[in-house]
């Protein structure tokens, strides 16, 4: 059975990535969403029924964001493998997509804690863009609660950075986008549930063992990512006709 060269787990490692990666963030993400709430009305803000559409515009626009980024990390992997020749330059980017996704995982468990310098990368930027943020507050729609989550989806994480490294060797820019959008679709679960689960993902966050349970798999998902051709769906049955 030949390896597919074309097959990609990008998509199914960003969004496991997204779901151990947000317990890991949930006091940030709780935070900016506590941001949001309490600066709509209260009519709004104690009635879940109304208040639920803004986090989730909210979570939509940042999840936007994330795919945004994945394109753009798509262009530049794009223009990368074209000066270095295009398998060697996807090999290239998958063992550094491997390292920086290993690095977060011993970030998570705690062994590696200077992984948090990568996040000085985005701060330029983000200085920049910051104060549109605020100027959305209070957020008094669902339009500006969309608005406010695109801003904030470019807050500098390197968890965020690890899982666009892993975006820019999905193949192509619409693939990595994807890979950003997998991604962001798995930080949904814990996000949406702040408010709703806050004791129990805070509680799991703070546990030592847990944190080293979700290091050691994101270090797993990182050998996934560098040797693809590990995973059985990526060998192919069909023979070629000559």
């Amino acid at each position: 059975m030949p390896f597919d060269p074309a097959f990609t787990t990008s998509y199914l490692v960003a969004f496991m990535m997204g779901l151990v990666s947000s317990l890991h963030c949930i006091g940030m993400c709780g935070s900016i969403i506590g941001t949001l709430t309490l600066s709509l009305s209260p009519e709004i803000r104690n009635k879940k029924n109304l208040l639920l559409p803004f986090v989730f515009n909210y979570n939509f626009g940042r999840i936007t964001s994330y795919t945004i980024a994945g394109a753009l990390a798509g262009i530049i992997q794009s223009i990368a493998t074209m000066q270095m020749g295009e398998l060697h330059g996807h090999r290239l980017l998958q063992i550094f997509s491997a390292i920086i996704m290993a690095s977060a995982g011993l970030y998570i468990a705690g062994w590696f804690p200077r992984f948090a310098y990568i996040e000085k990368v985005g701060t330029h930027f983000w200085k920049t863009i910051e104060p549109f943020g605020r100027k959305l507050i209070p957020v008094k729609n669902r339009t500006q609660a969309y608005l406010f989550g695109m801003v904030w989806g470019w807050l500098p994480c390197g968890l965020v950075y690890a899982a666009l490294a892993l975006a820019a060797t999905a193949g192509d820019v619409e693939k990595s986008a994807l890979t950003m959008l997998s991604f962001g679709l798995g930080t949904l679960p814990a996000v949406m549930g702040v408010g709703i689960m806050t004791g129990i993902l805070t509680r799991l966050s703070r546990m030592q063992r847990f944190k080293q349970a979700i290091g050691l798999f994101m270090i797993m998902l990182a050998l996934l990512a560098a040797l693809p051709w590990l995973n059985p769906m990526a060998f192919t049955n069909h023979t070629s006709i000559h």
